[in-house]
């Protein structure tokens, strides 16, 4: 589904702020990975959703999804293939629209606009039995502001929005670390529901360790750009944190003693 060959992104190149960000990153996700991703501050894990997304352009190398080449295409134009939901519950949503206006915009991504008139009954209905699954009674709030709902409503709202017409891949960006505990468990388990109901493609940023063991088939390490450790399926499921605790410790180290040495 997703194959990312030889990226490396280095940003303010040639200046005094120079910082390189990701080097040589060669990657593959099979249709239906769930793959989360952890590392300290500065790791590369952002920039590497970020460069899929289309935010930033890479500097070398190519991105194909599900085997269209979309390295040099516009962000706007790669939205018709993601879904993302960010950090921040206050990305992702129009305040100042209503929640089924909302959901109307993300179930029409990236198709083509008409005259028709705006939303149907028979799609009010759908949209009602879809956040009837949120369990947050929106379902009975489609003409409220998404600007008047709390953070972890707005945050499961935009993962439905994200997964309404099933991306062919799924970018989550530590799209639980501005939530309280409850709620972020809570959206949690809506973001696994979603992805396997749907079998969906997904990558998790999360500086969670224990989340980053607990969902998912596939585990992924950055420190310094560089991939350090991927694992997956029963190997990922038997890990703990103190595994990957020492794993981390152990390539930090290795990195430390490279430095002094050079």
């Amino acid at each position: 589904m997703l194959k990312i060959s030889h990226v490396s992104k280095t940003f303010n190149a040639g200046t005094i702020t120079e910082k390189k960000a990701l080097f040589d990153i060669n990657l593959e996700l099979k249709e239906g990975d769930f793959v989360t991703i952890i590392g300290g501050n500065g790791a590369g894990k952002s920039t590497l959703l970020n460069l899929i997304a289309g935010v930033h352009s890479c500097d070398t190398g190519s991105i194909i999804l599900d085997g269209t080449d979309i390295t040099g295409m516009s962000e706007y134009k790669r939205a018709a293939y993601l879904g993302r939901v960010f950090q921040d519950p206050m990305m992702g949503t129009a305040a100042n629209m209503e929640i089924e206006e909302n959901l109307a915009m993300a179930y029409r991504r990236g198709k083509r606009r008409t005259l028709r008139w705006g939303i149907q009954p028979k799609e009010r209905e759908m949209y009602r039995e879809k956040l009837a699954l949120l369990d947050l009674g929106l379902e009975d709030r489609l003409n409220s502001k998404v600007g008047l709902l709390s953070g972890g409503q707005r945050q499961a709202l935009t993962l439905l929005m994200a997964t309404l017409q099933k991306p062919k891949l799924l970018l989550l960006d530590e799209h639980t670390a501005a939530l309280d505990p409850k709620t972020a468990e809570k959206v949690l388990e809506l973001t696994k529901h979603f992805i396997e109901k749907d079998h969906l493609t997904a990558f998790m940023v999360t500086h969670n360790m224990s989340h980053a063991i607990q969902y998912g088939n596939r585990l992924i390490m950055m420190n310094k750009g560089n991939i350090i450790f991927d694992e997956r399926d029963e190997a990922k499921a038997n890990l703990n944190v103190s595994d990957l605790l020492e794993k981390f410790r152990i390539v930090k180290g290795e990195l430390n003693d490279r430095m002094l040495l050079n």
